[in-house]
């Protein structure tokens, strides 16, 4: 008979204008909300400025993404703020933001940046 091991989770609470901005790309900035090494999740704040792009990347995990201000291109999607786009993994896009944008993201691994075109994807 197998037994089973309960791990104890806690919750995790930030106020958000405690966290610092950190450079992600050029015209990007990141704050990280939470991150667990173990697994990779992590969750964040995305802040593009106007004409800003973050490279061709691919997903090993699924990726949430949902717009809060602004817009956003990931991909061959355009949001807006109230708009949300899931990713699954080995998903591959760049993003980029005509106006600047404020963006939610929650990653279930890490990404990894690749080299090519980005607008086949």
């Amino acid at each position: 008979m197998m037994s089973s091991t309960k791990m104890k989770i806690s919750a995790t609470f930030v106020r958000s204008e405690e966290v610092e901005w950190q450079f992600s790309a050029p015209g990007v900035s990141k704050k990280v909300l939470y991150s667990d090494e173990q697994t990779g999740e992590s969750a964040l704040l995305l802040r593009f400025d106007e004409g800003a792009t973050y490279p061709l990347h691919n997903h090993p995990g699924s990726e949430e993404i949902f717009a809060l201000e602004g817009d956003v291109r990931v991909g061959k999607h355009e949001l807006k703020a109230g708009d949300y786009l899931y990713t699954p993994p080995e998903g591959k896009h760049a993003v980029s933001s005509k106006n600047g944008c404020l963006v939610f993201l929650r990653l279930s691994k890490p990404i990894e940046i690749l080299s090519g075109d980005a607008a086949q994807y």
